[in-house]
């Protein structure tokens, strides 16, 4: 009677418990990064530039800047900021959704980059990864080199099957041991 009881209330448990998921999401985006983005970063939501307290989206490759009391989206910078460098610029990497809403917070913690120039950039990386960003000089390289791979890879699968085919062509009827795979008069493939 005792395990009966155990069993049911293991059962009741089981069925009664709280559903358990777990979620891991990872997003690469570094061929969305500009050529004048940081090096070390495989996703990146936002840039802040310090220097002139300016956002850059990436996913919208965009810039988002203050216009009198609220912050606006554009493709270049606007004309106040001209002789800004931005390869030359000191950049944080901040992966949040609009950042620019708590910008008092971001203005204050990054103040002490302001003017600092010590960040190695996409455009000089020679690491791999960072070919795919289609402003990297390597680009045209590193797409070429996917395409060869790619075409590689194919080429390889379409081998492969053409030699499994002749393989199995080869075999005339029979199985590696070379009996007839054909049914005998028993019906037992040949084997007795």
């Amino acid at each position: 009677m005792k395990k009966i009881i155990v069993v049911m209330f293991v059962f009741i448990a089981a069925f009664s418990a709280p559903k358990v998921n777990a979620q891991i999401s990872l997003s690469i985006n570094i061929g969305q990064q500009p050529a004048w983005g940081p090096t070390g970063y495989d996703h990146v939501d936002f840039y802040y530039l310090p220097d002139i307290n300016v956002y850059y989206d990436v996913a919208r490759a965009q810039y988002v800047y203050p216009n009198g009391n609220q912050w606006v989206y554009g493709q270049n910078l606007p004309a106040r900021y001209r002789n800004f460098d931005i390869y030359n610029s000191y950049k944080v990497v901040v992966n949040e959704a609009r950042p620019y809403l708590r910008n008092n917070v971001y203005a204050a913690k990054y103040a002490k980059y302001k003017g600092q120039h010590n960040q190695q950039i996409i455009r000089d990386s020679r690491d791999q990864k960072y070919f795919q960003s289609a402003q990297h000089p390597q680009h045209q390289q590193w797409e070429k080199q996917q395409t060869k791979v790619i075409v590689k890879s194919n080429n390889n699968n379409r081998d492969n099957s053409r030699n499994n085919n002749a393989r199995n062509n080869n075999n005339n009827g029979r199985d590696n041991n070379g009996r007839d795979n054909k049914n005998d008069k028993r019906g037992n493939n040949g084997r007795n």
